[in-house]
């Protein structure tokens, strides 16, 4: 009994190529394939399910065709296809994702890393291999992006430069942010944790969210604060993520308007001061 479990203890932490046992470090590591199989590249492929492979790489096709088709919807710079795939560092970094997502798919060890290494490098754009991006997707400049191993985004999500999908965890488990669909998020702005964000959602730049954040919903702020639109969805093709209200100068506009009462009821008319502070809280949040 004893050997039989020692066998099937080696058979479930052997490598995946070649069925040696892995050692200790690797099994800490959770590598699937040994150190000589992974510095060899020899891989066996008889055991990959061809058809998937064919889904696979139409997606590949598909999600080009939408993710260049959303730079020319979200940029009014973009005048050529020839500009758009050699200027474009955004578009470059999630074509290389597209492929090194592929290989990652497949179970390919080191191959997914390094493309995506060699688009960080090309780029300045970090996108695990492992995330999973929905179509009509769209990366402005991108300097300083980073894009975490368990991220989910929906479809029409646009991400400007210095955006972090960040983790807050080590354990291998769903660390990553979730976004829905028609989602904008403005310069700098991170999202930290396995926190959801909803459909139709604008957070603006340099926003702190740890939060989930429901659907329809504007968020500004460190930490992130939702700031209601009254239900009103954002539109198609939504970049004015610099079109943002103050949640700062509301309060303080309250707590003005809440002094001018109370002291309409204390004081006499002759001892009322003239106030001289404005305070500019509408629709664009223009602050103090």
């Amino acid at each position: 009994m004893e050997e039989d479990n020692r066998l099937r203890m080696e058979e479930d932490t052997g490598c995946m190529n070649c069925g040696k046992c892995l050692d200790s470090k690797e099994k800490n590591e959770r590598h699937n394939y040994c150190t000589e199989c992974i510095l060899d590249l020899n891989f066996e492929s008889k055991d990959l399910n061809r058809e998937d492979i064919d889904k696979n790489l139409q997606r590949i096709l598909d999600f080009f065709i939408s993710d260049v088709s959303a730079a020319f919807k979200k940029d009014p710079a973009a005048l050529s296809l020839l500009e758009v795939l050699t200027s474009y560092p955004g578009i470059k970094a999630v074509l290389l994702y597209r492929i090194s997502h592929f290989f990652y798919r497949i179970g390919m060890p080191f191959i997914p890393r390094y493309i995506s290494e060699i688009a960080r490098q090309l780029t300045g754009i970090e996108i695990h291999p492992g995330a999973e991006i929905g179509s009509d997707f769209f990366i402005d400049h991108g300097g300083g992006l980073v894009i975490g191993e368990t991220s989910v985004i929906g479809n029409n999500v646009t991400l400007y430069q210095g955006v972090v999908l960040g983790g807050v965890a080590i354990d291998p488990v769903k660390r990553h942010p979730t976004l829905g669909n028609n989602i904008v998020v403005g310069t700098g702005a991170k999202l930290l944790g396995p926190i959801t964000i909803g459909d139709n959602v604008r957070i603006g730049a340099n926003s702190v969210v740890v939060n989930d954040i429901p659907p329809n919903s504007v968020v500004v702020g460190v930490p992130g604060k939702i700031v209601s639109r009254n239900g009103k969805k954002i539109q198609k093709i939504d970049l004015s993520h610099g079109d943002l209200p103050d949640p700062i100068s509301i309060a303080l506009s309250e707590l003005n308007s809440r002094m001018e009462y109370l002291e309409s009821k204390l004081l006499d008319p002759e001892d009322k001061k003239e106030i001289d502070i404005e305070i500019l809280y509408g629709e664009y949040g223009s602050g103090i």
